[in-house]
């Protein structure tokens, strides 16, 4: 199957970029969570706007990529979550969206909530590893304190 990449992939591509991938893997996998479509004449024309969007986001460079790590390694990001009881359990979970607005709020750089990786869940106060993916050679891990609120 013949697919266009909307989103980055890891170990398949790019936005933009044309796959060959298995019919199963496209049809269950990569099209219902929108990562794809499927490769037409008139989709292929779409290519060039799907990366010059996905340009406009993106870390522009390696050193950019390593620029950006550093600035988030000198960043203190705490979560202010509802807590159930004195066990320190929350109610809900810290998601991939309440990182981004942390850090946002904290004075980091602007980060795709895709590109954050929240490692297990985030269901109890206390410090926690989230590792945040910025370019294919640079990862960093950020320390991540949730409290009580």
């Amino acid at each position: 199957m013949k697919l266009i990449l909307t989103a980055d992939v890891p170990n398949l591509g790019a936005p933009g970029d044309i796959v060959e991938v298995k019919d199963g893997y496209g049809r269950n996998y990569l099209l219902p969570r929108k990562l794809a479509i499927v490769a037409t004449r008139g989709a292929e024309k779409q290519v060039a706007s799907i990366t010059r969007a996905q340009k406009a986001r993106q870390i522009r460079d390696l050193g950019h990529a390593k620029e950006v790590a550093g600035e988030l390694g000198n960043l203190k990001i705490t979560i202010k979550a509802k807590a159930a009881g004195d066990s320190g359990r929350l109610f809900g979970s810290v998601t991939a969206n309440d990182v981004v607005d942390a850090v946002r709020a904290a004075g980091g750089p602007p980060l795709d909530k895709r590109a954050v990786e929240v490692i297990g869940q985030i269901k109890t106060v206390g410090k926690h590893p989230v590792t945040v993916r910025l370019h294919p050679d640079v990862t960093t891990e950020l320390a991540v304190d949730v409290v009580a609120s």
